[in-house]
């Protein structure tokens, strides 16, 4: 059990943010022997192997350990905005201190009882050559892999993940936000309790003494981890919602709502029980964007969605009347 210390002030600088590296760095999980912990990614992932073979995958699958899926803490960099570029990101790894490289990486397999790959235990005889060949492999990998197709899903899955979150923590409250993130994470009187079957040993209290606290969403852990350094704000990273539908396709429209509606719009009420953007929406329906605002549009002016910008992008979400509608076949008690 891990148990964070926050006071008003940690609790009012909680801050919400996605990150390409992140997800870059956590998705070679599904390289490197744990794809069955994700099996709803396996085709899409299947589908990118090719392109992965391409690329210096011992490098890539040794920075993941066997046991429990650890990689090394300086790779993830705790994301300095609320959505990052993957460049910029990457730029702090590479500027970063090559011996940490060597603690990190010590850290990620030692105390798991796991020999330190055999590439890196090579290449950590020239640490600054190696943090530079693994920041070159990564771009190779996000630049081939991601980048085209699946990181436009999986942004907008992360954005609208923080989006309802934002929501839940302003309307709600830090007990609500902090408590639906994970079963595995529990708040009562200024403690934030985090589950942790690991090996690592952890002080009973971690007073965060006004550093804030960072959330962030990933497709690519089932349980919650986090990262704890002295002179920044603790980092929990959590499992997104509706990562299902990076893969899934939409469920019919009940009959009475497309009665009502219509079938494009009547699907589309039903998708937006989560915040989604236009494009994301056009990708789970087959359509262009044009024709998905187009609806959106009338759906909006009936006050059955709203509308939300984070950043650049624009979400949308079912209003409460959206909501009553689009459940009105629900069964009753």
């Amino acid at each position: 059990m891990i148990r964070f210390r926050l006071t008003l002030a940690d609790l009012a600088d909680t801050t919400l943010a996605y990150s390409p590296l992140q997800e870059t760095v956590l998705s070679l999980r599904m390289w490197s022997g744990h794809a069955t912990r994700f099996p709803l990614l396996v085709p899409l992932f299947s589908g990118l192997r090719p392109a992965f073979e391409r690329l210096d995958t011992e490098l890539l699958t040794s920075l993941v350990a066997r046991r429990r899926y650890w990689v090394p803490d300086l790779l993830t960099p705790r994301p300095t905005t609320s959505a990052p570029g993957f460049r910029t990101e990457l730029a702090l790894v590479r500027a970063a201190d090559p011996d940490q490289l060597r603690r990190d990486v010590e850290a990620t397999f030692v105390p798991l009882g796991e020999p330190v790959p055999e590439r890196l235990t090579r290449g950590l005889a020239h640490p600054a050559r190696l943090l530079g060949e693994i920041a070159d492999a990564l771009e190779a990998y996000w630049t081939t892999c991601l980048e085209p197709g699946f990181w436009p899903l999986a942004r907008s899955v992360l954005q609208a993940d923080v989006v309802h979150r934002a929501r839940v923590l302003a309307e709600r409250g830090a007990n609500a936000l902090l408590t639906e993130v994970s079963p595995n994470l529990s708040w009562e009187n200024g403690l934030l309790s985090l589950v942790s079957k690991g090996p690592r040993r952890h002080p009973g209290e971690i007073p965060v003494a006004g550093r804030g606290l960072l959330l962030t969403p990933t497709c690519f852990v089932d349980g919650i981890a986090t990262m704890i350094a002295t002179d920044l704000p603790p980092h929990i990273v959590y499992p997104a919602r509706g990562t299902a539908t990076l893969t899934q396709s939409p469920p019919p429209p009940s009959p009475s709502l497309a009665r009502l509606l219509g079938g494009p719009r009547s699907t589309l009420l039903e998708l937006l029980a989560a915040p989604a953007s236009t494009t994301e929406l056009a990708r789970r329906l087959g359509v262009s964007p044009g024709a998905i605002s187009q609806h959106l549009s009338v759906l909006t002016s009936a006050g059955l969605t709203s509308r939300t910008r984070h950043g650049r992008l624009v979400l949308y979400r079912r209003t409460p009347l959206g909501e009553a509608l689009a459940t009105v076949d629900a069964p009753r008690p």
